[in-house]
């Protein structure tokens, strides 16, 4: 068993490593001149990031492949991105994306 200053002592650690690691990147890259091509290629970085994060979630809810009409999270996202592609409200994407996936998990389980 570990005493409790261990286990905040490695806690403060992880948070000074992370904060590091975070940090440090975005100080640089801020004050440095990026060519335009590079600035536009890392402007696409933030929304694959978010696709990948989203589609793994919805594709592979719990770890396995799950593409059939019994997937509530599959369900609930096709009227999300249909919202969203009418609207461009992410808040409204949001709130219908919840509310479609409490009606199919509802419905489909």
């Amino acid at each position: 068993m570990r005493s409790a200053a261990t286990i905040w002592a490695v806690i403060a650690g992880m948070a000074a490593a992370n904060f590091v690691v975070r940090f440090a990147p975005m100080a640089l890259v801020s004050r440095a001149r990026i060519p335009g091509p590079i600035a536009r290629w890392l402007s696409f970085v933030p929304v694959t990031v978010m696709a990948s994060l989203v589609a793994t979630e919805v594709l592979r809810p719990g770890g396995t492949w799950a593409l059939t009409l019994a997937n509530p999270y599959l369900l609930a996202a096709l009227p999300t991105a249909a919202v969203f592609a009418k609207t461009r409200s992410f808040l409204g994407a949001t709130l219908a994306g919840m509310a479609s996936f409490l009606v199919f998990r509802a419905l489909v389980g």
